[in-house]
C-alpha cells in the first residue's frame, strides 16, 4: 500500500478524501499483527510516524463520527508496532486520545483545580458514540504496553482517576459492556505496570470496595448486609460477556491486594476484605459457558484468594447448608470442595505446577491450618483412614498417592508446598505423618524442620481421634518405615559369606562413599541430638571405618 498518497489524501485536510483514504489503508492493515525487526526500512517507519502524526493532528479537530471512527482505527493499527509510536508518547497524543474515550484527564495547567475537573467531567459526558469510544481505548492500551515512557506520561494525565469517575457510573447502564470492559482493561495495564498507580488505586481511590461492588453487580449476586446470602443455589452459568468483565476485574483486585497478606489490616479493613471474599466464593460456585473458560475464571478467583488476610477466610463457610450443598460436621463445604476439585484438576494437568498448582493447594493450606472445620474435611478426602498397607504411599490414582508423589518432584517449592498441606492434614503430627507419605518421602520437610528424631511442631489443633482401620492395626509391626508398606522378606544378601568377605564388601562401600564425598557428588550428613542434619567431615568418616576393628577387639579383650 502506497502510504505516500494517504499522507498526501490527509494534508489536504478534506474529511471525505481522508475518510475514504483511511478505509482503505484500514481494510488492509487491520489483521496485520506481525511487523519489522530493529533492522527494519527506515523510510517506512518515517512514512507511519508521519501518518501517526497527521492522524492525531486531525483528531484534534471536530469530525464527524465517521471521520473520527477511521482516524482512531488507523492510530490503533499503527500502535501495534513498538517502533512506530513517537507521534503518540506525548501528552498533547494522550489527551487527545483520552478526550476521544471520553476520559477526563488532568494537564498541567489545571492540575488540582475544580474547574479543570469539572471541564473534564463535561468532555466525558460530551461524546456517546461506544464504537469511538472503545476504538481510543484500544489505542491507549496498544501504547501502553509497548512504551515505557507512555506510562509516565499516563501517570501525569491521571488517566486512573478517569477511568476510575467512569466505573463508578457503570451500575447506571450509562455505557455499554464493551466499554466498561476496555475501562477494566487499560486500568488492570496501569495497575500491573505501575506500582504507584497501584497503590493510588488500592488507597486514595478505594478501589478495592468499587470494583468489589462491580464484580457484585457483574454477576449479580445482589446487595445484602448478610454474607450468609450469597450462596450457590441453582446458579445459572455466566455469560461470557459476565466472565470477561468478571475475569479482568479479578486481575485488577489481584494487583491492587498483592501485599495483603504481609501487612495487619485494621477492622474497617477485614471488614471489606470479608465481604470481597463472599463475593469470590460466589465466584467459586459460579460457572462459565464451558469448562475451559469455567477453569480459567476459577484460577483468577483463586488467585486473588490468595491474597486476603487468613482471618478473612471464613466467608467460605458462612452460607446455610441447604438442600445438594456439600455438608460435613454441620457446615457448607461447597466452596472448599471446588476448591479442592480445581487443586486436584490442575495436579492431573502436569504442566507449569508452580505457577497453575500452587495458588490453590497454598490456600487450602492456609484454611486447613485455621479453621478446623476445613481441615477435618480436607483430611477425609484426602487422607481417610488408610486400609492398602502393601502399595507405597506414592503409587496410585489416589489424591493422597499424588501429593505424595509431588514431595519428592525436582521443584523445591512444589515439593514443599505439598509435604506443607500434608502435615497441616496430620496436625503437625510426625508419626501420623510418616504413617500416610512413608519416612523417605517425609525426610525432606522433617529435615528442614528438625523433627527427623520424631516430636510434633508448634502447631496448636484441637484433640481428635487418629481412627485406625483394623487392617492397618494388623499390619502395623510389620510395615516399613521408610517405605510405609508391608513388603514381600528379602533374601540376605550376605548369607554364607565369611566375616572376611563382609568386611571387605564394608571397606569397598566406604571407599565409594569416600570418593562421591571428595568429588563433591554427595555430602555425608548426621542426626544431631536436636534432629537436624550437619555434615560430616569425610575425613572423619574415613578414619572411623578404619579404626572399627580396633574399637571391636579391644571390645571383645574387656568382655
Amino acid at each position: 500500500m502506497d502510504l505516500n498518497s494517504i499522507i498526501e489524501e490527509i494534508e489536504t485536510g478534506e474529511q471525505d478524501g481522508v475518510l475514504l483514504a483511511l478505509q482503505r489503508y484500514n481494510e488492509k492493515m487491520n489483521e496485520c499483527f506481525t511487523f519489522r525487526k530493529e533492522e527494519c526500512d527506515t523510510e517506512e517507519v518515517n512514512q507511519q510516524k508521519r501518518l501517526g502524526e497527521l492522524v492525531l493532528d486531525f483528531l484534534s479537530r471536530e469530525l464527524q463520527p465517521p471521520c473520527q471512527l477511521a482516524c482512531l482505527e488507523t492510530a490503533r493499527i499503527l500502535s501495534r508496532d513498538k517502533h512506530c509510536l513517537q507521534p503518540f508518547v506525548n501528552c498533547a497524543s494522550m489527551s487527545t486520545l483520552a478526550r476521544c474515550a471520553s476520559i477526563s484527564v488532568v494537564t498541567g495547567e489545571d492540575a488540582g483545580s475544580t474547574e479543570g475537573a469539572e471541564e473534564g467531567r463535561r468532555e466525558e459526558e460530551a461524546s456517546s458514540d461506544d464504537d469511538v469510544t472503545i476504538e481510543a481505548l484500544k489505542c491507549i492500551c496498544n501504547i501502553l504496553l509497548h512504551n515505557e515512557l507512555s506510562q509516565v506520561v499516563a501517570v501525569d494525565l491521571q488517566l486512573i482517576r478517569g477511568v476510575t469517575n467512569r466505573l463508578k457510573k457503570c451500575s447506571a447502564a450509562h455505557w455499554s459492556p464493551q466499554v466498561i470492559f476496555f475501562d477494566l482493561r487499560l486500568t488492570f495495564l496501569l495497575t500491573a505496570l505501575r506500582v504507584d498507580v497501584r497503590s493510588q488505586l488500592a488507597q486514595e481511590l478505594h478501589g478495592i470496595c468499587l470494583l468489589g461492588q462491580l464484580l457484585d453487580t457483574t454477576l449479580c449476586v445482589g446487595r445484602t448486609d448478610s454474607l450468609e446470602s450469597i450462596g450457590s443455589e441453582d446458579l445459572p452459568p455466566l455469560s461470557r460477556e459476565q466472565t470477561e468483565i468478571g475475569m479482568e476485574i479479578l486481575k485488577i483486585l489481584f494487583n491492587i491486594t498483592f501485599d495483603t497478606t504481609r501487612r495487619k489490616v485494621d477492622e474497617e479493613d477485614a471488614a471489606k476484605y470479608r465481604r470481597l471474599g463472599a463475593v469470590l466464593r460466589h465466584c467459586l460456585v459460579s460457572r462459565a459457558d464451558g469448562e475451559e473458560r469455567t477453569e480459567e475464571f476459577h484460577g483468577h478467583t483463586v488467585n486473588l484468594l490468595s491474597n486476603l488476610p487468613l482471618p478473612c477466610l471464613d466467608v467460605f463457610l458462612t452460607p446455610k447448608v441447604t438442600q445438594g450443598s456439600v455438608e460435613y460436621m454441620g457446615v457448607n463445604m461447597d466452596a472448599v470442595n471446588i476448591l479442592l476439585e480445581f487443586m486436584e484438576k490442575r495436579l492431573d494437568g502436569g504442566q507449569k505446577l508452580k505457577e497453575n498448582l500452587l495458588p490453590s493447594l497454598n490456600l487450602l493450606t492456609e484454611s486447613a491450618r485455621i479453621h478446623r472445620e476445613t481441615r477435618k474435611f480436607l483430611r477425609s478426602k484426602v487422607l481417610p483412614p488408610l486400609r492398602d498397607v502393601k502399595s507405597r504411599p506414592e503409587v496410585g490414582d489416589a489424591l493422597r498417592n499424588k501429593l505424595v508423589r509431588l514431595m519428592t518432584h525436582v521443584d523445591t517449592d512444589v515439593k514443599a508446598s505439598a509435604a506443607e498441606f500434608l502435615f497441616i492434614l496430620c496436625k503437625e503430627n510426625v508419626s501420623r505423618f510418616i504413617k500416610y507419605t512413608g519416612y523417605g518421602n517425609a525426610a525432606g520437610l522433617l529435615a528442614a524442620r528438625g523433627l527427623l528424631r520424631g516430636g510434633s511442631d508448634s502447631g496448636i489443633y484441637s484433640e481428635d481421634e487418629d481412627s485406625e482401620t483394623e487392617e492397618y492395626r494388623e499390619a502395623r509391626a510389620q510395615i516399613n518405615p521408610i517405605t510405609g508398606v508391608v513388603e514381600d522378606e528379602q533374601p540376605n544378601p550376605m548369607e554364607g559369606m565369611t566375616e572376611e568377605q563382609k568386611e571387605l564388601e564394608a571397606m569397598k562401600l566406604v571407599n565409594m562413599f569416600d570418593k562421591l564425598s571428595r568429588n563433591n557428588m554427595i555430602k555425608p550428613m548426621q542426626l544431631t541430638m536436636d534432629g537436624e542434619m550437619r555434615e560430616v567431615n569425610p575425613d572423619l568418616l574415613l578414619q572411623t571405618a578404619n579404626n572399627q576393628p580396633d574399637e571391636q577387639q579391644n571390645s571383645d579383650n574387656e568382655d
